[in-house]
């Protein structure tokens, strides 16, 4: 311990050390407050958005006459919130929806939709904590260590330092070391605090600190191989750089590219092409087109279907929305296994990337990751399920419609 306290003490003395802490500093700090604002932006947009629609649906359902008009006219608003880590992984929310507003239309017309982002910053990458951790941090401690034993033997000191040094052989070892665990404290003192600002619970970071030292200790490990052996900086820097991008670059756009030629997805825009086309092609079909497949997802509605020949009549109007899922059905539920199946696919190319797997494991922690985005549009789809079966009460059954009977209209629940 006293050879690694003197290492730390020799290592602060030096100015490219001093520089790279420094940097490495206000990266965190850049990275943890992007994170935080992010964070704070997407709660201030749920809370807007759920009195704008508590607002709406208390102007709105005063003015229908019937439970038809009722569902057309009011838009309900389902949401992921972020969870308290997520400031510092925003992993799959800047690409995955997260919130929609849904009618008791047609799910799959709803579903697909969400915010279009920057084109540039998504193939660049969000500086948040989670890509400093796994594609910065290692180029930091490779520019600190490429040049640790290469030095020493250039300047002719290496066996000096060894007879000198009460740790004979392992001082640069130590010294190594020191300034891993610099860095270690320099990139997770900004997070410390973020997560006592965040309010979130202090034992929830610990997965997050874990993740730091994890990676840290592997890179530390693959520069002491490089670096001790009988090679020049130029050379050691070149190797490191090299197994840089094969660990965050290659391997993973390579695993990327075979993952989705293996596993086919069927495209969100084929799915809403779908059901518009047969809910399109409803209007022009005789009602028992639309009856019929409808009776047979819903048998608890037999012989309560029946509609005039000529006319409109919502309960028509919403079993024609249904029957759209139910064409789509297939294609969505193609894409969303398929979905899974790619991150699965994905969890195995991070074996042979660490950067890779510690930003998965990040953004499983932080609940921003593939996994959780389905949890979400599950919970989603069934609040819409719930929307469908409280108005086909009034639709096809006995209930009347009333102002009273509206006050039980199904809330959204987010997702535990």
């Amino acid at each position: 311990m006293a050879d690694l306290v003197r290492e730390i003490r020799f290592c602060l003395n030096e100015n490219v050390v001093r520089w790279t802490l420094l940097i490495a500093l206000v990266l965190s700090g850049l990275s943890l407050t992007n994170g935080l604002l992010d964070v704070k932006h997407q709660k201030a947009q749920i809370e807007f958005l759920k009195a704008e629609t508590a607002a709406d649906q208390s102007y709105v359902l005063p003015s229908q006459g019937d439970a038809g008009s009722a569902a057309y006219y009011i838009f309900h608003l389902t949401y992921d919130p972020p969870s308290e880590l997520a400031f510092a992984a925003l992993g799959m929310r800047d690409e995955l929806p997260w919130k929609h507003r849904l009618r008791m239309l047609a799910l799959e017309g709803q579903i697909y939709e969400s915010d279009p982002g920057n084109p540039e910053l998504s193939y660049l990458g969000k500086l948040d904590f989670a890509y400093l951790v796994s594609m910065v941090l290692p180029l930091l401690l490779i520019g600190l260590l490429f040049d640790l034993d290469a030095r020493e033997r250039r300047e002719s000191r290496l066996e000096l330092l060894y007879a000198t040094s009460r740790s004979g052989e392992r001082v640069l070892l130590y010294r190594a070391c020191a300034r891993a665990l610099l860095l270690f404290v320099t990139i997770t003192a900004p997070f410390l605090i973020a997560l006592v600002l965040s309010n979130a619970a202090p034992v929830s970071g610990l997965s997050v600190v874990l993740a730091v030292a994890v990676h840290i200790l592997f890179w530390l490990c693959i520069c002491r191989i490089v670096t001790s052996s009988n090679v020049e900086s130029v050379a050691a820097a070149a190797i490191l750089f090299g197994l840089w991008l094969l660990f965050t670059t290659l391997v993973p756009v390579v695993g990327k590219y075979t993952t989705e030629q293996l596993v086919e997805v069927p495209d969100g825009g084929n799915i809403l092409l779908t059901q518009r086309e047969t809910v399109n092609d409803a209007w022009d079909l005789p009602a028992e087109a639309t009856m019929n497949p409808f009776i047979e997802e819903h048998p608890e509605w037999q012989g309560r279907t029946a509609v005039a020949e000529e006319g409109f009549e919502w309960k028509w109007y919403y079993a024609f929305q249904q029957v759209g899922d139910q064409v789509a059905e297939p294609l969505s539920t193609a894409l969303y296994e398929g979905i899974a199946n790619r991150d699965q696919q994905m969890g195995l190319v991070s074996l042979f990337s660490p950067p890779l797997l510690i930003e998965r494991w990040l953004n499983r922690v932080a609940e921003t990751d593939v996994t959780r985005h389905l949890e979400y549009v599950d919970c989603a789809r069934e609040f819409h399920s719930d929307l469908r079966h409280f108005h086909y009460q009034m639709l096809f059954g006995d209930e009347e419609f009333s102002e009273q009977i509206m006050t039980q209209l199904p809330q959204f629940t987010p997702c535990e």
